[in-house]
């Protein structure tokens, strides 16, 4: 070179970047949000799963998760010294610092609450003549000198216990307070003295000198032995008759448990250690539930008999907390991972279509630089370079974004979920464009999809495919999503094979239709509609990969609004059977009536459409089966059937008919036939009194089956009647269980309803207002109330969230795919409309053409994707059960199997957004393509 001079090269990195910066940073767009959503899901599901043992642990009641270590007394054969120096508070502590020590992990103490002292676990009858007695039974009472007693109350009268000498066995007097609760309903004051008895001397005068109120009542402290707080009134086990008798707790000074080692409770010795949950996580459960057995029953316990003593024993219902959280875990893995799955498939299909539509924008440039001399090694070098320089920092980005707007959870499975996404990006596009200049091309091929013949492989490969699609639909119908091995991702993975299936056939059966409708548009005089059918025959947007991005897409987005539909109609359902209406009145006790007053005050309030007096009454025995249970009753509204149960016992419910039936229908059970239990209607009352009085009466089918079709006495707290069964209902609206007779309460001797539901939406405070006017005998239940309850578990809430991301990234998913399977023919089609403009074609011309060109695919897609949700869901519902998503963990819940049910707005409106987005984008290219000139697009020898 002159001067000596070398000229510089431009980076080719730099000059590719700087010569396509648009389509660089879409994909880096791309690239960022799919990576954001692969390492949000696993930290997601840490997070929450992480909150539901943490929730689990800490709302349990502390009787059932403090791990409590006690031992018996010490030995009667050791020295007095030597036994009453190990139950003072500082052989005690010592000992308890010890065993928070030798706790396996991940098992730790709230060392705030943790509490040992001594305790007599035999109660002592207090035969005082100042304390409550009902029935006559005197109180029996328990004495605890436990630590931490001045941390955790607050003095309200009196002053703290204290051992002004030293306390030893032989002492015959001792101090202790007692809570407010224990004072005001045993009618405890300070300055009361209770007799102790003792062995080895007459009585321990138990003097109390003050009065306190726990500052945390519901903490592990007090509640891990309710009875210090609050005492209770329970049933005489020894007495052949109901009788009640008080018990309670008496606390001690911490330094005076050696007193009780002279009586007759059998004192023992413990310390309560409540677990802190605040650093357990998701994945530590298996751990815990390990650290509690070998606490109860291994080397754990071995170790904790070498520091507490020989005879220790430990005693927790931890372990059953984490076990229940376990199970419900183990069945909802199986249902998100069909979530994961469908999205993960849907967002590589979508990496790969990208990948598609970059080499087909650059297959001229690298067949240039391959027919000079370039090699496929140094081809497909600077590709992954190019593309690792765009895709790996927006890789980083997307995991650090989920690492700081996810809750907490572990590292790695997000790291290598994101690294997944890098990789497939860096790896693909590289290699798919390499593939393509193996050999040298001659020309742009033909993609026409008419005349195209899948080869063998692929015949193979589809049939494999398709094999794989029954054997997991199957599995899934047979034995659900949940397997004793953990998730099964051939199960979980059933939707996205069959999608898959579904885009295979549909690409298979997309020429014929374009066959036929090519003939007779052959034949118009007119040239648009030909011209399009033979466009979106050559078009490379209904390939197969488009095709199965959409149906992915589609399905899963169907799939996912499908769960979350069904989650809120279970729950709907079972607040429903469990309240009977919108609101619902009834007595705090089985017998309690509601006055007429009651009734008419609260039917009139504003809001209140419907209201159905009900008398229920539990219980009911019903008489022996009929000769003819096994016959079919007379038509109802159920099947009329006998039922296959058999009932004995059932509720009996007394109802208005008129209004009874508003209020089914309102609740959207079976039309109830109201007019058979009208005089006249398909049985007559006959008169008399006692069983000559027939009822007709509507039953469950189990009843039906027992009663059969003739008169049946029945003896109630109602009346003495006969009832003859004229028609059958599977649900009703007043009462829980599945076996019921329903009959007019008019008829019945005593019919003053016990419940009155309510349809409409009355103001909560008012309702409320008004039913407390008459005292607190009435309570007021809400459907919306009991239906709030269904949403406060971490683990069904998480994994809802999840299910919610699932139908959006679907949608978008969806939409992404189809807007790039038209970027990816856009270039052909302005090439197409500017020779065409030449030829005479006008505008409005051209816009219909775009549109009706790309109207196939979309048509095809849109119809394929309904019928593909719709698919799904019906082949593989009788394999998803939705209950631990719905009503797992929400005490007197129905626990029926909950199915997949379709969803019209899921499964329909991302179709149609297919449709309206296609069009849409078809019309804007034609737009843009008439405002530009014809020279640039018909270049010669440019292949555009």
């Amino acid at each position: 070179m002159s001067d000596g001079k070398r000229v510089s090269e431009a980076p080719w990195i730099r000059t590719r970047l700087r010569t396509a910066p648009g389509a660089a940073s879409a994909l880096a767009v791309l690239v960022l949000v799919t990576a954001f959503l692969a390492a949000a899901f696993p930290r997601t599901v840490d997070a929450y799963e992480t909150k539901g043992l943490r929730h689990d642990i800490t709302t349990a009641p502390p009787s059932r998760s403090v791990v409590e270590i006690a031992r018996p007394q010490p030995g009667l054969e050791l020295p007095q010294e030597q036994r009453e120096a190990a139950t003072r508070s500082d052989e005690l502590a010592r000992v308890g610092g010890r065993l928070l020590k030798a706790l396996p992990a991940p098992l730790r103490a709230d060392t705030s609450s943790v509490a040992y002292g001594v305790r007599t676990t035999k109660a002592v009858v207090a035969t005082e003549p100042w304390l409550p007695r009902p029935d006559a039974v005197p109180p029996r009472l328990s004495y605890a000198a436990q630590s931490g007693l001045e941390e955790h109350a607050t003095l309200v009268e009196g002053a703290w216990p204290a051992t002004p000498a030293e306390v030893t066995e032989k002492s015959g007097a001792v101090q202790g307070v007692v809570t407010e609760e224990t004072a005001d309903l045993l009618k405890v004051k300070v300055g009361a003295t209770i007799a102790l008895p003792a062995s080895l001397r007459k009585t321990v005068t138990v003097t109390i000198t003050g009065i306190i109120a726990p500052r945390d009542p519901l903490g592990a402290y007090w509640s891990a032995d309710p009875l210090m707080r609050s005492p209770s009134l329970v049933p005489d086990p020894g007495s052949p008759f109901p009788v009640f008798f008080w018990t309670g707790t008496v606390l001690l000074a911490k330094d005076a448990g050696p007193v009780l080692l002279g009586t007759a409770a059998e004192p023992a010795l413990y310390w309560r250690v409540p677990p802190d949950a605040t650093a357990l996580t998701g994945p530590d459960g298996s751990r815990l539930r390990a650290a509690v057995a070998t606490l109860e029953s291994g080397p754990g316990l071995l170790k904790v008999r070498e520091i507490a003593g020989g005879t220790a024993v430990v005693g927790t219902g931890l372990g059953h907390l984490v076990k229940a959280n376990a199970r419900m875990r183990d069945a909802i893995s199986p249902v998100i991972a069909v979530a994961a799955l469908g999205i993960g498939s849907v967002a590589a299909v979508v990496l790969l279509m990208t990948g598609a539509l970059i080499a087909g924008r650059r297959r001229a440039e690298l067949a240039l630089i391959r027919s000079r001399g370039g090699s496929l090694r140094g081809i497909g070098g600077r590709l992954l370079a190019e593309t690792a320089v765009t895709v790996l920092p927006a890789t980083a980005l997307g995991l650090l974004l989920a690492r700081l707007l996810v809750g907490e959870g572990r590292w790695w499975p997000g790291a290598l979920a994101a690294a997944g996404v890098g990789l497939l990006v860096c790896v693909a596009l590289p290699l798919r464009t390499t593939l393509q200049h193996i050999r040298p091309v001659l020309g742009t091929p033909r993609e026409d999809m008419v005349s195209a013949r899948p080869s063998r492989r692929r015949t193979v490969v589809e049939l494999t495919l398709l094999v794989l699609a029954v054997a997991a639909v199957t599995a899934l119908r047979r034995r659900g999503t949940s397997t004793e091995g953990g998730t099964d991702l051939l199960v979980s993975a059933a939707p996205v094979l069959v999608a898959l299936i579904a885009a295979l056939v549909l690409v298979r059966l997309h020429p014929l239709p374009l066959r036929l409708a090519t003939r007779p548009m052959a034949r118009l005089r007119g040239a648009i509609g030909f011209l399009s059918l033979a466009r979106a025959g050559r078009s490379s947007a209904g390939g197969a990969l488009p095709l199965l991005a959409l149906l992915l897409a589609l399905a899963t987005a169907a799939f996912g609004g499908s769960v979350v539909a069904g989650i809120g109609d279970a729950r709907d359902d079972a607040a429903l059977a469990s309240v009977g209406a919108d609101a619902r009145i009834s007595g705090r006790s089985e017998r309690t009536t509601l006055p007429e007053d009651l009734v008419r005050t609260v039917s009139g309030l504003d809001g209140v459409r419907n209201a159905a007096p009900v008398r229920v009454e539990y219980g009911i025995a019903l008489p022996k089966p009929a000769s003819d249970a096994a016959a079919d009753g007379d038509g109802g509204t159920g099947t009329g059937a006998a039922a296959a149960t058999d009932s004995r016992v059932a509720a009996l419910v007394g109802v208005d008919p008129a209004s009874y039936a508003r209020a089914a229908r309102a609740a959207g059970l079976p039309e109830f036939p109201d007019e058979r239990l009208r005089p006249g209607g398909a049985v007559a009352r006959t008169t008399g009194s006692g069983f000559d009085r027939v009822l007709p009466a509507i039953a469950s089918p189990g009843v039906a089956a027992r009663l059969g079709k003739e008169p049946r006495a029945i003896e109630t707290l109602s009346g003495n009647f006969s009832v003859r069964v004229v028609g059958t209902t599977e649900r009703a609206a007043a009462v829980s269980p599945t076996d019921f007779l329903i009959v007019d309460s008019r008829s019945l001797e005593r019919g003053t309803p016990t419940t009155l539901l309510l349809t409409g939406t009355p103001d909560p405070g008012k309702l409320r207002a008004a039913v407390a006017k008459d005292g607190e005998k009435y309570a007021v239940q809400l459907r919306s109330d009991e239906r709030a309850r269904y949403v406060d578990t971490p683990m069904q809430a998480g994994a809802e969230r999840i299910y919610l991301t699932a139908v959006a990234a679907g949608a978008g998913y969806a939409l992404l795919a189809v807007l790039l399977s038209l970027l990816q023919t856009a270039p052909e089609r302005k090439t197409l409309l500017a020779r065409l403009r030449t030829m005479g074609l006008t505008t409005a011309q051209g816009r219909r053409l775009l549109a009706f060109e790309a109207t196939p695919q979309a048509v095809l897609a849109a119809g394929g994707g309904l019928f593909t949700g719709w698919a799904a869901i019906a082949l593989l519902s009788p394999g998803i059960d939705l209950v631990p998503l719905a009503l797992a963990g929400v005490a007197g819940s129905d626990t029926s199997p909950v199915t997949l049910r379709t969803d019209l707005w899921s499964l329909g409106l991302p179709a149609a957004g297919v449709v309206v987005l296609t069009a849409a984008v078809a019309g804007v290219q034609a737009w843009w393509a008439s405002r530009r000139g014809s020279i640039t697009e018909l270049r010669a020898g440019d292949s555009r």
